[in-house]
């Protein structure tokens, strides 16, 4: 054994092939060449056992085969047998031989071992064949949308991974879309988009174009922060390949292993094959579709242009002159213009024949020199003798001898120029006859012509001056024309012409130009600046008869307001005279009815008649402060408010009286500006707007009421019809049957209503009307048939704090006076005195009575002592109620007022803005509510 060893030594060492000796039975290593220790990975061999170096192959075959070859001495060949090492790079495949070894006695004392490694052979045919079947399937595609499936597939299949995938990426948001990717069953799809910094660091290395090649991410930097997102994504181990254009990161392939893999070299170099060949098969396609795409655009560019365009392939003879050209390509264009429609692939010599030689020559000096050439010229036989702008250059790239020829009919515009030579011939004859025309038209025309400048003269007039105005030629031309107009006319008149000075534009006015007897008529005026700028020329014309027919357009338009106002009168009169007629009929029959009872002694009926008189009595009053309102003639008492709070403090109200059927919904403005306005008119006005809504939606439905800032400027103000500034809007919105336009007209006007007959009086909206406006303000309605409406009434801004309203105005009783309290009492009804004054005594008052002004007036100058003066506001004679106020308390400074009235103009009680210690009652007032008013004022509560 040791003889063979020692005389092969040298040969084994440097064999490409792997060899081992094996002793004895136990197969005890005594000889491995180099090779053999590259195949089994740098082990510890010599004196050891098969069993004891290569533990791994337990159950796998060979000691068997060993122990099988040593017994009967037969020798055993394999090929391409895999073999399981622990080695990082996977399987190994072995060609082996065991051939036994024999002493000079014949015996059996040990095994030869040889043979080669096939592996890099076996891999490299696997990988030939999945790039070929790749191709195979690349190639047959139905669409470039399949190609990066088909590589994941390719690469999931070949390399057993989890996942594999190429997607497109979005470099500014380092965000990942895949539209499909190969997963292993039970492995999640990345299909969808996936913010890659989510996962670590690493697409700063792919925007570098590195190769990223991860055997455990929970071991790398760039993924280890990121290793449990990673893993929850079954790529404990990957592969990433960048895809670089101009270069940006655009594209990358992806190979995702859930569990930790060393990645061996012939599988990154499959990985990166497969990804080269699919950026190229995917770039190859987007190159077809970017051709084709250009294909189809030049030709309906081709096909629609109007310009003629060909391709033509030229023929020379020996001595290189050009004796024909084939038509290789022709647009429509070229052969409507030429009319050679059929020209296609001919030869010119046989389309068009007898074509003049100068084409020939013209088309072969492109194709020789390549410079292209520009022309006009008549062609006798293309076309039937029309003219052509021809455009010719070299197409080379085409094939030689190829020139592209741009064809352009200008025979219109040559005919033209013809016509336009002609027309220079007459020219000057044309000149001096359209020159006659207008010295005839500046003569006889009864319009004012003038030329002047911008200094403020002028050059030239016309005799229409002297036909309009009187003045002579000589007059006008020596004075500056600013002195011929109206003052007050000067500025704006000179401003239209240095706007036309500044924007050399024609411009339009009017204006006053004195007559030489002294009179002054308008003038309409039209002026057009020169070329120089400074020039104009005017033409003005008398307005005279214009404005006679405008005076009698007003006169006329007048007359139909006044109608339109009898008209509203009449109707106003008439719905008062009806509910009027009732409320009379209904207090008249009472009082009627309570003198038979009493008569007869029935006393005990006299209730209910009272009790009917009464409420005739407040459907009166009623009535009257709904006119008042409309008038806007109703006394306010306005004072800074809060309309949120009012708004929160009616709601109990306003659901009790829409009832359950409706939703109440209400939107506040927050930091809601505060408004000055009665609050008790705007209460009121905002719960009649909510029945309003209520009968709108018989059936039910959503009422909002909100509130909010506005702030008017000057466009939207005069849409509205109000001043421009700041208000506060209060909105009542409902999801009713809504309002046509029509009725939207008419729906202020009193006594207009849609309910029928008895269930509505027609006031309601025109009492809002005309509270807003009194107020400052304005109701505006927004509605469309079926789909609801809004009501807005707008306020003015108030710029103060909100004042509590401490005066109790219901009915109760009240309490008596302190002694000696006295009050002076003034109204220029005796019927009003004699009961206010009698409701007074009884709580023990001493009252002071007195008809009208002048008479209250000594009153207060004595020295009666007065605790409260209580006036009507409208008294008769030379005093009204405000004035005898302010006249008392020039003596009597601390006297506090209360004005009784159920109608005052506003400006009397000074736009409602009362001095401190006035207040306003309006009339009718029921007896208790004006008797607690007397003992507030008079106590220093209210």
């Amino acid at each position: 054994m040791n003889n063979f060893i020692s005389g092969g030594q040298a040969v084994f060492d440097f064999m490409p092939g792997f060899v081992a000796i094996l002793d004895g039975p136990s197969h005890t290593f005594t000889y491995v060449n180099e090779a053999y220790r590259d195949v089994a990975g740098r082990r510890d061999f010599i004196g050891r056992t098969v069993q004891e170096v290569f533990p791994e192959l337990e159950g796998q075959g060979f000691f068997g085969l060993l122990d099988e070859v040593y017994r009967t001495g037969t020798p055993y060949a394999a090929r391409s047998t895999p073999i399981e090492l622990d080695r990082d790079d996977g399987s190994r495949f072995i060609d082996f031989l065991y051939n036994p070894i024999r002493n000079d006695a014949g015996n059996i004392t040990g095994i030869f071992v040889g043979g080669y490694d096939t592996t890099d052979a076996r891999r490299a045919e696997e990988r030939w064949r999945i790039l070929a079947n790749f191709s195979e399937r690349l190639r047959l595609a139905e669409s470039a949308d399949d190609l990066p499936y088909e590589a994941a597939e390719v690469l999931g299949k070949a390399l057993n991974v989890s996942r594999v995938g190429y997607g497109t990426i979005d470099d500014p948001a380092a965000t990942l879309f895949v539209d499909k990717d190969f997963a292993q069953q039970g492995i999640v799809s990345l299909a969808g988009a996936t913010p890659l910094l989510n996962y670590g660091s690493f697409i700063e290395s792919l925007r570098r174009g590195e190769f990223v090649a991860i055997e455990d991410v929970r071991l790398d930097p760039r993924t280890s922060m990121a290793a449990e997102a990673l893993e929850s994504k079954s790529a404990r181990s990957f592969v990433n390949v960048p895809v670089l254009e101009r270069g940006k990161l655009v594209a990358v392939l992806f190979v995702n292993d859930a569990d930790v893999r060393h990645w061996r070299a012939d599988e990154l170099e499959l990985i990166k094959e497969v990804a080269e060949r699919t950026r190229t098969a995917l770039e190859r396609e987007r190159d077809i579709k970017a051709r084709q795409l250009t294909e189809s655009r030049y030709r309906t560019l081709f096909d629609a242009i109007d310009v003629g365009f060909c391709i033509i392939e030229l023929k020379f003879d020996a001595d290189n002159r050009a004796i024909d050209y084939r038509l290789e390509e022709i647009n429509p264009a070229f052969a409507r213009q030429t009319a050679l429609e059929d020209a296609a692939g001919k030869w010119v010599s046989e389309a068009a024949p007898g074509l003049e030689r100068h084409w020939f020559d013209l088309y072969g000096s492109v194709a020789q020199t390549g410079e292209a050439i520009r022309f006009e010229n008549f062609a006798g036989v293309l076309g039937d003798g029309r003219w052509y702008e021809v455009h010719a250059f070299s197409a080379g790239n085409l094939g030689a001898n190829r020139v592209a020829v741009l064809f352009n009919d200008i025979t219109a515009r040559k005919v033209a120029e013809e016509q336009l030579r002609e027309l220079n011939a007459t020219l000057e004859a044309s000149v001096i006859e359209r020159t006659a025309e207008r010295n005839q038209v500046w003569t006889l025309s009864q319009d004012m012509f003038a030329r002047a400048n911008l200094q403020g003269t002028m050059s030239a007039v016309s005799p229409g001056w002297t036909r309009v105005l009187g003045w002579q030629e000589a007059e006008l031309l020596s004075r500056p024309y600013a002195t011929f107009m109206h003052k007050e006319d000067m500025e704006p008149t000179l401003t239209a012409l240095a706007t036309m000075g500044e924007t050399g534009q024609a411009t339009r006015f009017q204006n006053r130009i004195s007559t030489s007897d002294g009179e002054w008529k308008w003038i309409e005026w039209t002026v057009v600046p020169e070329a120089d700028g400074q020039n104009f020329i005017a033409v003005g014309r008398d307005l005279s008869d214009v404005k006679a027919r405008e005076g009698e357009l007003a006169v006329a338009q007048e007359a139909l307001r006044q109608s339109q106002k009898m008209e509203a009168v009449g109707q106003l009169t008439g719905g008062l005279a009806h509910d009027f007629n009732n409320i009379v009929a209904g207090i008249s029959g009472s009082l009627e009815m309570m003198s038979t009872r009493l008569a007869q002694g029935r006393v005990s009926d006299i209730d209910r008649y009272l009790t009917g008189a009464a409420g005739a009595a407040k459907r009166a009053a009623g009535l009257t402060q709904r006119l008042l309102a409309f008038s806007r003639r109703q006394t306010l008492e306005p004072k800074p408010t809060n309309v949120n709070s009012l708004v929160n403090g009616m709601l109990d109200l306003i659901n009790r009286s829409v009832g359950p059927e409706i939703h109440v919904d209400t939107a506040s403005a927050a930091a809601l500006w505060t408004t000055f306005v009665d609050a008790g008119q705007l209460e009121s006005a905002l719960l009649n707007l909510c029945i309003n809504a209520r009968d709108a939606m018989p059936d039910g439905g959503k009422l909002t009421i909100e509130t909010s800032n506005t702030w008017m400027d000057e466009r939207t103000a005069v849409q509205h019809a109000m001043a421009p500034g700041q208000y506060i809007s209060l909105s009542v919105s409902d999801t009713g049957i809504g309002m046509s336009a029509e009725v939207i007209e008419r729906a202020f006007d009193p006594f207009f209503t849609t309910k029928p007959i008895g269930q509505g009086t027609g006031l309601g909206l025109s009492m809002v009307y005309g509270f807003a406006g009194q107020s400052g303000g304005a109701v505006r309605i927004y509605s469309e048939l079926g789909s609801g409406t809004t009501v807005c009434i707008y306020l003015p801004r108030h710029e103060g704090d909100v004042v509590a309203d401490g005066v109790d105005t219901t009915a109760g009783e009240a309490s008596r006076a302190e002694s000696g309290e006295t009050v002076l009492l003034v109204d220029d009804e005796p019927l009003v005195r004699m009961i206010a004054g009698e409701a007074l005594e009884e709580l023990g008052y001493h009252v002071i009575e007195a008809g009208e002004g002048a008479t209250a007036l000594k009153v207060l100058n004595s020295d009666q002592s007065i605790d409260l003066l209580v006036t009507d506001v409208g008294l008769p004679g030379r005093i009204n109620g405000r004035q005898l106020a302010d006249a008392a308390r020039v003596a009597r400074r601390e006297l506090k007022v209360l004005f009784i009235t159920g109608y005052a103009e506003n400006a009397v009680l000074n736009h409602g803005h009362l001095d401190p210690g006035m207040h306003v009652l309006t009339k009718p007032f029921q007896m208790e509510v004006f008797a607690r008013r007397v003992k507030q004022l008079i106590s220093g509560k209210s």
